[in-house]
């Protein structure tokens, strides 16, 4: 009876062992899911956080934005992107580039001033026009509006970088790419996750 005692302890020992060992990979892979987790979390919160940072810094609600047609050339070509300001001290001038919204439209215009009536009391109108286009913009605005206010406008543009928003365009005209790039970008981190 004696010998049988320690050799059953020493399989219930091995048993024990490998369940540690079993719990032990199990966490290491948990704690590398929850890394992972973490790490996007804080790639993401930090994206965030230096777009609200533009928007502060800029005074626009989008300070960056993609030119979406063909509208603005030879100045601005379709995919590329602006960098915008908007502070409100700032008077419009004529020849000035601007990003505006129309009521009943959800995508942002990018268009050129090129007329502005300035009241005596201060209020500002404008009129704008795309430099590839052959008349001005009164037939985009809301239907009996033939002016632009300063509340209309989300930024004038300051700078921009060239085709850089071509990506957005492409995912926009073809959805399929989209779900393909989201597919690869997936599997990447579940294959990187596996390593």
């Amino acid at each position: 009876a004696g010998p049988a005692g320690p050799s059953s302890a020493g399989a219930g020992g091995g048993a024990a062992m490998d369940l540690f060992g079993d719990l032990r990979r199990m966490n290491k892979r948990q704690g590398s899911l929850y890394y992972q987790v973490l790490n996007f979390a804080m790639i993401v919160s930090s994206a965030l956080m230096i777009w609200k940072g533009l928007i502060v810094v800029t005074g626009s609600e989008s300070p960056i934005v993609v030119v979406l047609s063909g509208s603005m050339e030879p100045a601005f070509h379709r995919g590329d992107l602006l960098f915008l300001t908007n502070f409100h001290d700032d008077p419009i001038r004529a020849g000035e580039i601007v990003v505006f919204k129309v009521e009943g439209r959800d995508i942002p215009i990018v268009h050129r001033v090129i007329k502005v009536h300035e009241k005596g009391n201060g209020n500002i109108k404008f009129l704008t026009k795309g430099d590839n286009n052959e008349v001005d913009d009164r037939g985009l605005y809301k239907e009996g509006q033939n002016w632009l206010e300063k509340k209309d406008v989300v930024g004038r543009a300051r700078g921009f970088l060239p085709y850089v928003g071509m990506v957005t365009i492409i995912m926009n005209d073809y959805p399929k790419f989209k779900y393909a790039l989201l597919a690869v970008m997936g599997a990447y981190v579940l294959l990187k996750r596996e390593s």
